[in-house]
């Protein structure tokens, strides 16, 4: 799976906003029906938790598969654990939602929040890493380009 990442193309402006505009509209809708919702704050502390451990999981998912594309060594254990808890904090979220006693489409709202917040978490990683790629290869073109160049500007008077 070690396979380096050829030309990297930094994302779009307007992917970069639409992904971060997802991720806090998925955060704030979440939390703005946590803190409307009739339920107990440990309830509410649950669900919260829940959003954090997935939040934080799916990003550790990314983050993993990215590194092993780039060529960077990431543990198998590290691997498992990221996808065990994503899936886990998904599983969760489900059975929380399944025993609550709200109606299906308070459950739904926060199924469908969660679930955009995750991706959009994903999308926000990904782009900072595409980013931080695009950056690293631009300077080390310059860098090239500027040695290239350099002993011939450094004989012009000669």
């Amino acid at each position: 799976m070690e396979q380096k990442l050829s030309q990297q193309q930094q994302p779009s402006n307007a992917f970069i906003a639409a992904s971060w505009i997802c991720l806090i509209a998925g955060m704030v809708a979440y939390n703005i029906g946590l803190w409307n919702a009739e339920m107990q704050l440990n309830e509410k502390g649950y669900y919260f938790t829940v959003l954090l451990f997935g939040l934080f999981s799916a990003i550790s998912v990314q983050k993993s598969v990215r590194d092993q594309l780039e060529g960077i060594p990431v543990t198998n254990l590290y691997y498992g654990l990221a996808w065990f808890t994503t899936l886990l904090s998904v599983l969760l979220l489900t059975i929380g939602l399944w025993n609550a006693a709200m109606s299906k489409s308070e459950k739904g709202f926060y199924a469908m929040s969660y679930t955009l917040s995750l991706f959009a978490a994903i999308a926000v990683q990904k782009n900072t890493r595409d980013m931080k790629s695009a950056q690293q290869q631009q300077s080390t073109n310059t860098t090239d380009n500027s040695q290239r160049t350099e002993p011939t500007e450094r004989f012009k008077n000669f």
